[in-house]
């Protein structure tokens, strides 16, 4: 038998808003007054009854068990409002956990959507659709421009470029030309590529990707709630209490009264109420709580992972070096290479653009500009013949003029045939990443902080370094990322930062995962949390807003079950009847409650950083 825990929340809060109407608004008879009530407990408490009892067999008892008591000892000593009131907070909790349950499941399916479902294959000079599935090794496919690549090849026919930043972290476009390989998953430039399939839709790398995402969501362990672990003592004091009280005095009241005023609605209330005042704080400032019980888990995680491109950097190559021939002005080359640039397409032009826009440069017009694929850029600019290119594509003879190679991007200036300049292009760290990694271990007592990139091993470590990071993995594919986060989960509680497709599987193998901005709807959806705007300083404000969650949380929940427990062993010993017990309980509820939605009243900073 499925319980529908939202309709049973529902309808349980609808019999106490009868119930409370008719008792004191038209002063009705009790029989009368308290039918909606028993309508509750029928049909809502006896389902919820029947699943406690279900997962008592299989060992499985916790504050939950003692709730489930709790509604048959009030519904016997005719408490009815106190067994409703049970009753909404026992399925409006579980009508939460069902709530997050599904929203893991759309993870998956935000990937399917994103895969394209029909492949062209081609035919002649044009291209038939096909099915996925249907698509084998060797067939000869067309990707259009600014498609998806639908399965693993190796390109055929035509030049042009793919983003594979989703797949692999790198922050470039991959220029592709014949014999390139080309990934599941990217996403091709301006130019439509004519490709060999070298894999099966689901052999390709972006199904392995969804295959390890759905084994990451179904492994997952994450931290027992705070309630459970709360309720892992406290559920066999108080029945262990009941007990005793009914077999030292002989009288059955005794066990009523205790179970009542022992009912863990402190336990049961307060928590998710401090959650939720966390969750609308969070969302004032940016930040979007997609798993509540990821707030519980995050105080205590001990290890964080960071990916690269896009978290601890800007995501956006940069212009941070001209190395000029002797005899030639950097400014006047500037000036030559980024008014033939502002006609390319390549990703490295912008950040030249950007450069020369910073010192003000007037650009010039250019003239027989042509960009063939893989070949790089020709322009005439100011009277001169420019060319910006690779090392790789240089004559032997210039080549020997080019400064040695470091790590980075860069490109080869030619004038008139002749070296002029190397430009130099990191993908730089955000400002505050290091002041950042340092308050981390300061103030948040994190044991350990580990870089987690697709990038290359000299990017990985330059950043690294520049950070204050000492561990580092780096060329990791999404598979590799989840293995690295297994492996320390193993050890200590995770939490991993990142914003690409390719972060979305170590983000749910680790105990909590944040997503910087929603660039990917599979990132933020496997995400437990997006930090809507790209600021480290977001992570600080989540860690001192989960923490004050959990102070508040706590103090509510057992100031509210100490309280409860004085009250329970007053009823043992027979001085607290049943009613009464009901009424401090009731006390004590609100008590808890009220001191739990101070989370909603923020204080004025949640952040030292």
């Amino acid at each position: 038998m499925e319980v529908n825990n939202r309709r049973i929340a529902i309808l349980a809060l609808a019999a106490i808003a009868i119930y409370l109407i008719l008792r004191y608004g038209f002063a009705a008879a009790p029989v009368l007054a308290n039918s909606p009530l028993w309508l509750a407990i029928a049909a809502g408490g006896l389902p919820l009854l029947w699943e406690l009892l279900l997962s008592l067999r299989k060992g499985q008892f916790g504050a939950d068990l003692l709730a489930g008591i709790s509604i048959v000892a009030a519904a016997i000593i005719g408490e009815y409002l106190v067994a409703t009131i049970v009753v909404l907070m026992l399925a409006g909790g579980q009508a939460l956990e069902d709530y997050a349950t599904r929203r893991a499941s759309r993870v998956l399916a935000a990937l399917a959507r994103r895969m394209p479902q029909h492949a062209h294959l081609a035919a002649g000079t044009g291209f038939a659709d096909v099915h996925l599935a249907d698509v084998q090794v060797g067939d000869m496919l067309v990707v259009l421009p600014h498609e998806i690549c639908p399965v693993d090849g190796m390109v055929a026919e035509g030049e042009g470029s793919m983003d594979e930043s989703y797949l692999t972290g790198e922050p470039y476009r991959v220029r592709k030309t014949t014999g390139a390989k080309v990934i599941s998953g990217a996403i091709n430039g301006d130019e439509a590529l004519r490709i060999v399939a070298t894999a099966r839709a689901s052999d390709s790398r972006y199904a392995r990707i969804v295959q390890v995402m759905g084994e990451a969501e179904q492994s997952r362990t994450p931290l027992r709630r705070t309630a459970e672990r709360l309720g892992g003592w406290y559920t066999p004091l108080a029945l262990a209490v009941a007990g005793g009280a009914w077999l030292w005095s002989g009288h059955s009241e005794r066990f009523l009264a205790t179970l009542v005023i022992a009912t863990p609605c402190p336990l049961i209330l307060a928590i998710p109420v401090a959650i939720l005042g966390a969750i609308s704080v969070a969302a004032e400032r940016g930040i979007v709580v997609k798993r509540p019980e990821a707030l519980e888990s995050l105080p205590r995680c001990r290890t964080f992972l960071f990916d690269k491109t896009g978290t601890l950097t800007y995501g956006e190559p940069k212009l941070t070096e001209i190395v000029c021939a002797p005899g030639l002005d950097r400014r006047e080359l500037l000036r030559l290479v980024a008014s033939a640039e502002r006609y390319s397409k390549h990703p490295l032009a912008k950040s030249i653009l950007d450069a020369a826009r910073a010192e003000d440069i007037e650009l010039t017009a250019a003239s027989h500009f042509s960009e063939p694929p893989g070949r790089g850029l020709m322009a005439s600019v100011g009277g001169f013949r420019m060319e910006i290119t690779g090392r790789s594509k240089l004559a032997v003879g210039v080549q020997a003029d080019v400064p040695p190679e470091k790590e980075g991007l860069e490109c080869v200036v030619l004038r008139d045939g002749s070296f002029a300049a190397l430009f130099r292009f990191r993908d730089e760290p955000r400002k505050d990443s290091r002041p950042f990694i340092s308050h981390l271990f300061r103030r948040h007592a994190v044991g350990r902080i580990l870089l987690v990139s697709g990038d290359r091993e000299s990017e990985a470590r330059y950043l690294a370094a520049a950070v204050g990071i000492n561990r580092v993995y780096f060329s990791q594919s999404p598979e590799q990322k989840v293995e690295v986060v297994r492996r320390e989960s193993a050890l200590a509680p995770t939490l991993f930062v990142g914003d690409g497709i390719n972060d979305a599987p170590a983000m749910l193998a680790a105990n909590v995962g944040i997503a910087f901005g929603q660039n990917a709807d599979v990132t933020a959806e496997a995400a437990d949390i997006v930090v809507l705007d790209a600021d480290l300083r977001k992570i600080d404000v989540l860690l001192h807003l989960s923490r004050r969650m959990m102070r508040i949380a706590l103090q509510s929940a057992i100031g509210g079950m100490a309280v409860s427990a004085v009250g329970m062993f007053a009823a043992a010993a027979g001085w607290l009847p049943p009613v009464e017990g009901a009424v401090l309980q009731e006390l004590v509820d609100v008590g808890a409650v009220l001191n739990a939605v101070r989370m909603a009243f923020p204080a004025e900073s949640f952040t030292d950083y």
